[in-house]
């Protein structure tokens, strides 16, 4: 099949676009910049509001997988630009082209809207595709980890030094990037069993991870097995929000509008909404995924 892909130089989108090729797709993927030649990559220069680069992008495609996405911004006004009005262009983009099949990926923060203006930008974005009158199909994934984050490397790094700073209370799911990119290319072909459903995927724990158990855990994949979890209050994590934008100004990791979802006490999936267990399993178990996670930082130079 040949697959309109966007966000296929960020994180998600990369292993995504890797597992598409091993299963033999096509892919015609949007991209800021030039890239390097890749064999059954069509890499299309634009971004979500060019249209003209987005009717190229969904030219001859069947399945659209939209990934791209801003995640994390001092700037909480651009959540609407680039979350909302990017993904309404993209869904005219596969109307205008006769291109039915839409994969959307959200977060588990459209849950709770009021909690942060991504998760509030996420939430409008899934009402569009339900709305649109494609066969679509939502996926909402937790915490993502694995090679090239840049997010939860921050964990591990400080695992190093013997403590993983974390909310002070509450439980969370987590997934390894590969697991959440095969459920996205499994997702792409039309199917009864997957149109118009919303899927929370995590890894092989239903009950998701305490803040606590998470940094023993990423302590341990670290070789650290005397890490502890450094249990932040709110207004340590609020303070050390201001900080960050104050240290790192546009590229602060920590931001207010992160701080007010971290800060939820459950982030844990839905089990109703799992993905159907003949379209898709999970194959990193938490240990391990980090375990390889860690290994993959130390090798490439990352700690």
């Amino acid at each position: 099949m040949k697959i309109a892909l966007t966000g296929g130089t960020g994180f998600v989108g990369s292993a995504a676009l890797e597992v598409a090729l091993h299963r033999a797709h096509a892919v015609r993927a949007l991209t800021r910049r030039e890239q390097p030649t890749q064999k059954d990559v069509e890499w299309v220069r634009g971004t979500l509001d060019d249209t003209a680069a987005l009717a190229d992008l969904v030219t001859g495609a069947e399945t659209v997988v939209h990934i791209a996405g801003l995640t994390n911004t001092p700037n909480p006004d651009r959540f609407e630009a680039a979350n909302v009005t990017g993904t309404a262009n993209m869904i005219a983009a596969a109307k205008s082209a006769g291109v039915d099949r839409f994969v959307f990926v959200s977060s588990l923060s459209a849950r709770e809207p009021d909690l942060s203006a991504y998760g509030a930008s996420k939430a409008r974005a899934e009402e569009l595709v339900k709305a649109s009158g494609l066969d679509w199909t939502i996926v909402r994934p937790p915490a993502v980890y694995g090679p090239r984050d840049v997010d939860m490397f921050e964990l591990f790094r400080t695992a190093k030094f013997g403590i993983v700073p974390v909310p002070a209370e509450g439980c969370t799911s987590i997934i390894h990037v590969e697991d959440l990119a095969r459920l996205l290319i499994a997702l792409v072909p039309a199917n009864p069993v997957t149109k118009g459903h919303t899927y929370e995927p995590w890894d092989d724990n239903a009950f998701g991870y305490e803040h606590s158990e998470l940094a023993k855990m990423i302590g341990e994949a670290m070789g650290n097995d005397h890490a502890k979890a450094l249990p932040l209050p709110p207004a340590v994590m609020h303070f050390g929000a201001k900080v960050d934008g104050f240290l790192r100004g546009s590229k602060a990791k920590l931001t207010p509008d992160r701080v007010g979802y971290m800060l939820h006490p459950d982030w844990v999936c839905d089990m109703k909404k799992a993905p159907p267990i003949s379209v898709w399993q999970a194959v990193w178990s938490g240990a391990d995924g980090l375990r390889m996670t860690a290994d993959w930082y130390k090798d490439e130079g990352w700690l």
